[in-house]
């Protein structure tokens, strides 16, 4: 069905917002036209797509701020966007609203090695700001899957984490301070180049907050001194059950890995035919990693050894060189990709104790029968963080609904084993409908009300996060 005309009023609206944007912004900053604003329509969550009224491409704080004060005055929705590469939909426009990216802003402000800091402005990409320092000596530890693309910005907006969090920690584990521009153009400075400020811990109410709250430009970030030495080890299972149980006792063991990646048959015989990474054969795969001096590995690999061989792994390979390493890590970081390739998929983000495993898993197989869905599954075992991928055939009517209702289901074993919705992709349009399974009303009108605070509006990221019936309720006043 064709959409009807826009009326001569919006049309008019709409010249006199892009017009006023053009005259804060560069001419090549403002993207007004229907052919390009279509790549702004979606983000990583590719199965819903909404082009924006416009998109703006700001290259300062300064910048953002006067942006933000015209849509605040203007009443116009802003979606704040990072590199695009969020699977909940975190970047999804709506059709009146203007999508504020900041691709432009990815310049490295300072360096600090003394107190082990580097601020950076938040276009810039996660790898790059390791990048910026790794010939020091020095890395910034959160790693997420999309490195070599995301956004600080996305990374603070939606906590994001990697294989390597379950001894560094997430995002918040490593920011410690932002500017943070509100709705109204406001600029405010949070924490800052030292640790635990006093006062309200506004930091911790920013990081995850979605855009919701404002459009972080600039964020003090920790980095740390590169380990003196690392390997990573394969240890294959018969099925993903016992995997499942070897990461339980790994962690009740008091060992802590820098990582302990899971992937499942249909995930790994995908990621070696793309990547040729040297996998085993096998039903299930951990990729653990230690770290230290040659002694501390040897110990930390003796101890996970003697747990994996009550398991009776079908394999334990340590990797023997800096290339070999690489090359298994290559494999994991590549997962995504690699299954994008065969087959359509929604990849989950829920959360359980690491105790749940062997269950969930195994819950997760009874479903995909259930759904007539085939599953497959890659996650970061260590902290229990699932991404499950649900494949479906996005040209079949119908599919892409069972997905989601399968997907539904898991995320809400997931909150009925003790665990959560998400992980590190944010809740975005993905789970705002699912929020209510996680939290009690009286816990979702406190969350809330602290975006009443900073955005009394509901002008920010709108029809996110919250269910849309809360969100359209608020924003209407």
């Amino acid at each position: 069905m064709q959409m009807p005309a826009p009326s001569a009023s919006v049309l008019d609206r709409r010249a006199r917002i892009v017009a006023r944007l053009r005259d804060v912004l560069p001419a090549e900053a403002v993207i007004d036209d229907p052919n390009e604003t279509r790549a702004y329509e979606c983000d990583g969550l590719t199965a819903y797509r909404c082009p924006p009224l416009a998109a703006v491409l700001p290259g300062s704080t300064a910048e953002v701020s006067a942006v933000l004060r015209i849509c605040h005055e203007e009443g116009v929705p802003v979606v704040p966007r990072g590199a695009g590469t969020s699977l909940a939909g975190g970047a999804l426009p709506t059709a009146d609203s203007v999508i504020l990216g900041v691709a432009r802003m990815r310049e490295v402000l300072e360096t600090d090695y003394d107190n082990r800091i580097i601020r950076v402005q938040t276009g810039r990409t996660n790898l790059s700001v390791t990048g910026a320092v790794e010939a020091d000596g020095f890395f910034y530890a959160p790693d997420p899957s999309s490195q070599l693309a995301c956004a600080i910005a996305g990374n603070i907006g939606m906590n994001s984490g990697g294989a390597h969090c379950l001894k560094y920690g997430v995002t918040t584990n490593n920011l410690l301070g932002v500017t943070l521009v509100q709705m109204d153009g406001t600029v405010v400075e949070i924490g800052g180049a030292h640790m635990d400020p006093s006062g309200l811990d506004l930091l911790g109410v920013i990081c995850g907050s979605e855009g919701q709250l404002g459009v972080v430009t600039e964020a003090t970030l920790r980095i740390l001194p590169k380990p003196e030495g690392a390997r990573p080890v394969l240890i294959g299972f018969s099925a993903n059950e016992i995997a499942g149980e070897c990461v339980s006792d790994i962690i009740k063991a008091g060992i802590l890995p820098v990582a302990i990646e899971f992937m499942d048959r249909p995930c790994i015989e995908a990621t070696e035919a793309f990547a040729h990474a040297g996998y085993p054969d096998c039903e299930a795969l951990l990729i653990v990693e230690v770290e230290g001096s040659d002694d501390e590995i040897a110990e930390q690999l003796g101890l996970i050894r003697q747990i994996a061989q009550r398991h009776d792994p079908v394999e334990f390979r340590e990797s023997q060189s800096e290339d070999e390493s690489k090359r298994i890590w290559l494999g994991r970081k590549s997962a995504f990709g690699a299954m994008g390739q065969i087959n359509d998929y929604i990849c989950l983000d829920g959360t359980i104790p690491v105790s749940e495993l062997p269950y969930v898993l195994r819950r997760i197989g009874e479903l995909s029968k259930e759904f007539g869905l085939d599953v497959a599954n890659v996650f970061h075992a260590g902290d229990g963080n699932m991404h499950p991928l649900i494949l479906f055939n996005a040209n079949k009517p119908g599919d892409l609904e069972t997905c989601e209702a399968m997907g539904a289901e898991i995320l809400k074993l997931c909150v009925e084993v003790g665990g959560c919705l998400t992980g590190e992709h944010g809740v975005g349009v993905e789970k705002r409908d699912l929020m209510d399974v996680q939290f009690a009303p009286q816990d979702l009108e406190a969350q809330m009300r602290v975006k009443d605070v900073f955005d009394p509006k509901w002008l920010l990221n709108p029809a996110k996060v919250f269910p849309l019936a809360h969100s359209e309720a608020r924003r209407a006043g």
